[in-house]
């Protein structure tokens, strides 16, 4: 099964560099994140009520892109293997993107130069702050900390699941990837402090992205060729209000030896200055970098699977001998 993975794995990145995404209206997120509009609705007369109708969101709601998932693997499967190995394919492909985010990073970062009005009105679909006010600088900074944010959710959050349960489970890994991702988009449709609703959604996103968001560190150290970076960006880490996105974010910021600024909420490395040109240009091509070392990270996990079952398989094959 480690060969399928590897082949799976490789079809799913293919197609996000050959294709980037699916337009909205063919995109199986963009389903999913109708279906969530439909579930933002006064569910209770109280706040309390408005939380518990959350948890149910919380706890239900991923489960239908996760049996979807699945769903088309298996029946994928039950045709031929291979068709079953290309359809995971494409549950991974659609639940992961690094070309479309650093496409759109690179543009609003080249606009800074010499087009403002474009990079402010391009850098909304990066972060969900108002940019209207921010200095060229700044919409920098504000790219860079999304392109380190995206690449923890976008990809590695989804990818590391997939390539655990893949040599055990296609359709398990499938449904796998599928749920981080209906989680991450509940958390960032949901879970405003302003929404009661998705209180549940967001705390169940902090826990589901503590690993990831902290192996994407890794992967930006290794792909900045800057280990200390991770020490470095202790420091700073626990700055942001989420648990988990100052990880990649202080990195990043510590890679490239830049401050990271969003106004009255962090200031990341605040001792350095805001990106410059060149430093968001080294941002994007970090970030690629630390896709690939993801990418890595992901096979390696594989094997480690592999490589357990096939040690537990013998383990109770020996007792089952021993035992007659």
């Amino acid at each position: 099964m480690i060969l399928t993975t590897l082949g799976v794995i490789a079809l799913a990145c293919s197609l996000d560099l050959l294709i980037s995404e699916p337009p909205n209206s063919a995109h199986p997120v963009a389903w999913f994140g109708r279906l969530v509009d439909h579930l933002e609705r006064e569910w209770g007369d109280t706040e309390a009520g408005q939380r518990l109708a959350g948890v149910a969101i919380a706890l239900f709601a991923p489960l239908v892109p996760a049996s979807v998932a699945a769903g088309v693997v298996l029946a994928g499967t039950a045709v031929h293997p291979f068709v079953g190995a290309v359809a995971a394919g494409f549950v991974l492909f659609l639940t992961t993107s690094v070309r479309a985010l650093l496409e759109l990073t690179e543009t609003v970062v080249a606009a800074t130069e010499g087009d403002l009005e474009t990079a402010r009105e391009d850098v909304r679909g990066l972060v969900g702050r108002d940019a209207t006010a921010l200095s060229p600088a700044e919409i920098r900074s504000a790219a860079v900390e999304s392109a380190s944010e995206n690449l923890a959710d976008g990809f590695v959050a989804t990818l590391l699941p997939f390539a655990l349960f893949a040599p055990l489970s296609l359709p398990l890994a499938a449904a796998a990837a599928a749920w981080v991702k209906g989680v991450n988009t509940l958390d960032s449709m949901l879970g405003y402090h302003s929404k009661p609703i998705g209180t549940a959604s967001a705390r169940l996103d902090d826990y589901v992205m503590w690993v990831p968001a902290r192996v994407t560190a890794v992967t930006l150290a290794i792909g900045g060729r800057d280990l200390f970076a991770l020490r470095r960006a202790r420091a700073w880490a626990r700055e942001p209000p989420s648990p988990n996105s100052g990880w990649p974010m202080a990195t990043l910021a510590c890679v490239l030896s830049v401050r990271l600024h969003k106004p009255g909420v962090y200031d990341l490395n605040p001792d350095a200055d805001l990106p410059t040109l060149a430093d968001g240009e080294r941002a994007i091509t970090v970030v690629g970098l630390a896709a690939v070392v993801a990418v890595i990270v992901a096979l390696g996990a594989a094997f480690g699977t592999t490589l357990l079952s096939s040690m537990l398989v013998e383990s109770t094959a020996g007792t089952v001998v021993r035992g007659r």
